[in-house]
């Protein structure tokens, strides 16, 4: 770095024209050296010539202000010395900051429609790649990392196992009770059994693990990776010829294809065990009664229907993750707002497609 050099500040006139010349440097270390002098008063035919200025900071645009009144309207100075002289000037004397004229409407709604390009671009683009290496894995297995692959597995997945079967056990036990109230003023207060099963099979089951997911799993990929991103341990890995789908995206992808059907499996047992528990406290339903009606009344298809809708989940939840992750770039803030991101993206995804699947499988009678 280039050591700080002198300020100065001078007058030169001529032809019925002041020029203030500034040179040197205007910083908050280099200021000491300032030699003293008055006051330069503005007229009407004064110039500005920063053609020898080097650094300044804010300090010294307060200085230039202090010796110079008014020099902020005068013309001929570059954009970004204007612009700094205008929030110094503004700033000092308890004047609000002048506002950036806003864009037109056209221009805001072009940005915003490049910006939604880009994005179904870049959500193209990574899917196209994850598709790549998924069937490259499928062809030579060996490309799997079973140890990335088993420590994933237990991270987003087991270690969720006693936060969702908790979750869904009191759901489950929320429908009973509400059922049962509802139920028992028209009369039907045995169809509880009903209302619960195909309520936690079809839905509650599959949808308290994928919103757990989301925010876990999800915001877990994303700082995970959006950390390596912003180490640059990504580039080092491409650098040594690591592929980064191979080795970060693919076993958190797989993690959540494997694991989310045995979560769903556990969140429809401990939700029908929650109504169980609620059928037999207060409407006198036996554990055995229970399980019968359970058997004879609600069809299997129902646990298949909300099986069904798993493996799309889970996917869409890895994928949010890993690629808001991999789209981390510079500080930590950016981590923080990808992160953000990914869980909304997930949640969104999961609910949008939530109900599509209704639509779909009202539509086709199941």
């Amino acid at each position: 770095m280039k050591p700080e050099s002198r300020p100065s500040i001078s007058l030169r006139e001529e032809h019925e024209k002041t020029t203030l010349i500034v040179s040197g440097d205007w910083t908050t270390q280099s200021l000491a050296e300032l030699p003293e002098t008055g006051t330069y008063e503005p007229s009407d035919h004064m110039e500005i010539d920063c053609s020898e200025l080097g650094r300044i900071d804010s300090v010294g645009a307060l200085a230039i202000l202090t010796l110079a009144p008014g020099v902020t309207k005068t013309e001929g100075l570059p954009e970004n010395l204007v612009r700094l002289f205008e929030l110094v000037d503004a700033a000092s004397q308890g004047a609000d900051v002048p506002k950036t004229a806003r864009q037109p409407l056209h221009v805001r709604l072009g940005k915003t429609v490049y910006k939604a390009g880009e994005t179904i671009r870049t959500s193209a683009r990574f899917l196209g790649k994850l598709e790549v290496s998924l069937v490259r894995s499928i062809i030579r297995p060996s490309r799997i990392r079973p140890v990335a692959l088993a420590s994933s597995i237990q991270k987003a997945g087991l270690e969720s196992v006693p936060l969702i079967a908790v979750m869904t056990f009191f759901i489950g036990a929320v429908v009973a009770l509400i059922g049962s109230d509802l139920l028992e003023q028209l009369g039907a207060s045995e169809l509880v059994v009903e209302l619960v099963g195909i309520s936690v099979l079809r839905e509650f089951g599959v949808l308290i693990p994928a919103i757990l997911l989301a925010g876990r799993s999800a915001s877990t990929f994303a700082a995970q990776i959006g950390a390596m991103q912003m180490n640059q341990e990504t580039q080092a890995m491409q650098v040594m010829g690591i592929d980064l789908f191979d080795a970060l995206v693919l076993p958190r992808f797989l993690s959540l294809v494997i694991t989310m059907p045995l979560l769903a499996v556990i969140a429809m047992i401990a939700g029908l065990a929650g109504g169980l528990v609620v059928s037999w406290g207060i409407m006198g339903v036996s554990p055995v009664l229970f399980i019968e009606r359970l058997e004879s009344a609600v069809d299997i298809r129902h646990f298949w229907v909300g099986m069904a809708k798993v493996p799309v989940l889970a996917a869409v939840i890895a994928i949010a993750g890993c690629r808001q992750g991999l789209a981390v770039e510079g500080d930590v803030e950016k981590l923080g707002s990808r992160v953000t991101v990914a869980v909304v993206q997930a949640l969104f995804a999961i609910i949008l497609l939530d109900a599509a699947f209704a639509v779909l499988f009202n539509v086709l009678g199941l």
